[in-house]
């Protein structure tokens, strides 16, 4: 008899965050609906008591105020147990020092998945890398629960942070102002119109003093620091 494939579809850009219910360090949630009204991040790391995951929880905590003023909150998952998340965390806390960060507390909710129902449910496992680990998976979801962007890693590869909150960023700055964000864009860079979708509107571009249009179909504004970080901070 032929095996029936059980495969999870993995999740994209623009669909709707898939649903569970599950224990974590901080009790019981509901995803997403728990989240609804404030970007998350939802994201997986390979195992507790590992070097590497280690200075990511750290990072991830020391940040999670700066996120959190961005209106955007933390879940972590791993597929080891409750108790060994406890264990982990509390030793992050008393024993690990880290560019100068010490005494560490996770207060984010840190999932426990030993069936890796959640983790497979967002395709976070890959066995290319481990059938019994999750990579370092990413997922940016928006007040709407809609899955905006998805970053992976490889099990050796530690995140850059400085990057997940530039995409936070730029993400809600884009969806405040309707523009977009060219390449290495940080708050106070110029910031990209959209082509323009007829010739007289390109013409239109072309002459506004408030452009800078390289061609009909390259043009930037300035967008100013102190409005981004106003429409996007405390939000």
């Amino acid at each position: 008899m032929e095996e029936k494939n059980t495969i999870t579809p993995m999740p994209r850009i623009g669909e709707k965050a898939p649903e569970f219910v599950a224990q974590t360090t901080q009790g019981q949630i509901n995803f997403p609906q728990d989240y609804k009204g404030s970007w998350t991040i939802l994201f997986s790391h390979p195992a507790d008591f590992t070097p590497v995951c280690t200075s990511e929880f750290m990072t991830f905590a020391n940040m999670e105020e700066k996120f959190a003023e961005a209106n955007c909150k933390l879940v972590g998952l791993s597929v080891d147990g409750l108790y060994s998340h406890i264990a982990w965390l509390r030793t992050i806390k008393e024993k690990i020092e880290y560019k100068g960060m010490k005494d560490i507390e996770v207060k984010f909710p840190l999932i426990e998945d030993i069936t890796m129902d959640v983790a497979k449910k967002y395709g976070m496992m890959m066995p290319g890398e481990s059938n019994t680990k999750a990579v370092r998976a990413v997922f940016f979801i928006d007040p709407n629960s809609i899955i905006r962007a998805i970053i992976y890693y490889p099990l050796s590869l530690g995140r850059n942070f400085d990057e997940l909150y530039r995409a936070l960023i730029a993400m809600q700055t884009a969806d405040e102002f309707g523009i977009a964000t060219p390449a290495d864009w940080v708050p106070g860079d110029d910031v990209i119109i959209s082509p323009a979708g007829s010739c007289g509107m390109a013409k239109e571009r072309m002459e506004d003093k408030d452009l800078d249009c390289k061609d009909w179909f390259f043009c930037t504004k300035k967008l100013d620091k102190e409005k981004v970080l106003k429409a996007v901070l405390k939000k």
